[in-house]
């Protein structure tokens, strides 16, 4: 079904098309050989990134490779029509969107991972859990908090969070995890939708400078409605009963409070950065994970010299055991350290954002976003096209989409970009595998939550989608 899309909108190629970036005037060679094969290519690996549940390889694989197939094969274009210097000066142009884009999301994981290795959520979790609530009062609560956090965190995090929560409530009520899990993506997606911090589409407008850090907030009625449509049909679906009650207990680890403060001033420096000083959000970012790296090295001083701060003393030998020992040896405790958060960042994704920037790079280098453009935004109009981005987002992926529609930049007024915003955060959740949230829940809630699951209440989502589109066209127009 994706493939059928992708050669759908390829096929519609229009000759004479060029149009300009800020450092080269591209030429149209969709009617070249390279640029034929190099369609191909990003068809095909595109094929495996959407098999990768039933495939078992990483996302992140066959867009690397392809990309640089790709650009090859720009290089060779070019060179044939007698330019040697632009498919340079675009290569390095995309490189720099994905620095700024990877540099920002590394500072962003790092400070959600740091939360986690303190106890931040767990401790949330086990608030929830604990509390007795019905399966009805579960549903709703996970819903509110899921459309709330995933603004100042991201709507994966948010999703793993809530779905840990009614997974456990609801151990042995398949039918209310499904339900729940359902609502959860919704709720994130919707929430993502109406701040730059919340998905990595509006991180990308944002960071490109179409629209300001406030003018996001204008989505949150239109996100809320895409929300609370679905949840409220769905609820009905959920018997008002009570779970047996957890008693459960889990501290928050020391300083972890103090990092939530210092992510939200992060988040403060970025706006103030892009904002004020006209400069990469990232450098803001950047320079918060700086002052993060500072406190970590507290706390880890602090841990060394007091065993008593971590569950172990066992990390106390290690600071004294011989090396060739250490090498062999891991204790399952240690003092903080700052670099495993920065590990355990999500490496897939940005190698495969990687990937998809420089594919869909390339290919507009090629031509073939100009003609796509030209036919989405001049022949069929800018509300049918952006309406059409949010379904292709739950096919596709929001990512690679809406990266596309950047790179063509069309002459929309702030209120177009705003709706294809909306629409690319809230269309993934059309499908469970249309967001990042969903294929996760999937793998969270294995056999419970699945794609025919999501499928069956895809008519009350599509309601929320459509209604969420007249609410901003109401607001803005």
């Amino acid at each position: 079904m994706k493939l059928t899309h992708f050669f759908l909108i390829f096929s519609l190629l229009l000759p004479g098309i060029s149009y300009a970036s800020a450092d080269a005037t591209l030429l149209d060679l969709t009617h070249t050989t390279a640029a034929l094969i190099a369609l191909i290519i990003f068809i095909s690996a595109y094929s495996l990134v959407i098999a990768e549940e039933f495939l078992h390889l990483r996302k992140s694989k066959p867009v690397i490779i392809a990309a640089g197939l790709i650009w090859i094969l720009v290089g060779i274009a070019y060179a044939g029509a007698g330019d040697k210097h632009t498919a340079g000066i675009m290569v390095r142009h995309n490189i720099l969107e994905f620095a700024e884009l990877m540099l920002f999301l590394l500072a962003a994981m790092t400070y959600i991972n740091t939360l986690e290795e303190r106890n931040i959520f767990a401790a949330l979790r086990v608030w929830l859990v604990s509390k007795g609530y019905s399966f009805k009062a579960i549903f709703w609560i996970t819903g509110v908090l899921a459309f709330f956090i995933s603004p100042i965190a991201d709507n994966l995090t948010t999703a793993l969070l809530m779905a840990a929560v009614v997974t456990a409530v609801g151990a042995g009520n398949n039918k209310f995890i499904a339900i729940a899990c359902i609502n959860i993506v919704v709720a994130a997606n919707a929430g993502g939708a109406f701040s730059p911090f919340g998905d990595i589409t509006t991180l990308m407008v944002w960071q490109k400078g179409i629209v300001e850090f406030t003018q996001f907030f204008d989505l949150f009625i239109p996100s809320l409605v895409n929300w609370i449509i679905p949840a409220t049909i769905m609820s009905f679906a959920i018997a008002n009963e009570h779970p047996d009650p957890m008693e459960v207990s889990i501290s928050v680890k020391p300083g972890g409070y103090i990092i939530i403060g210092l992510f939200l001033l992060t988040i403060v420096l970025a706006v103030c950065f892009h904002n004020f000083l006209h400069l990469p959000p990232m450098l803001g970012m950047m320079t918060g994970l700086g002052v993060l790296k500072i406190f970590g090295y507290k706390l880890r001083r602090d841990e060394i010299n007091n065993p008593d701060a971590i569950s172990s003393p066992v990390h106390m030998q290690l600071e004294n055991m011989d090396q060739k020992l250490r090498e062999h040896f891991k204790s399952k405790t240690r003092p903080f350290d700052i670099f495993i958060s920065m590990k355990r960042a999500e490496w897939d994704t940005l190698l495969f954002f990687y990937g998809v920037i420089l594919c869909v790079g390339g290919l507009g280098t090629l031509g073939y976003l100009g003609i796509v453009s030209e036919f989405m935004y001049n022949d069929l109009g800018a509300t049918t096209a952006n309406i059409i981005v949010g379904v292709l987002s739950a096919i596709v992926d929001n990512i690679p989409v809406m990266f596309a529609v950047l790179t063509m930049n069309p002459d929309m007024g702030l209120n177009q970009w705003l709706l294809v915003t909306l629409t690319a955060g809230v269309g993934g959740s059309l499908l469970s595998v249309g967001s990042a949230a969903g294929v996760a829940l999937m793998g969270q809630a294995r056999g419970i939550y699945t794609f025919f699951a999501h499928l069956k209440w895809i008519w009350a989502i599509a309601l929320g989608y459509a209604a969420s589109i007249w609410v901003h066209m109401l607001l803005a127009f």
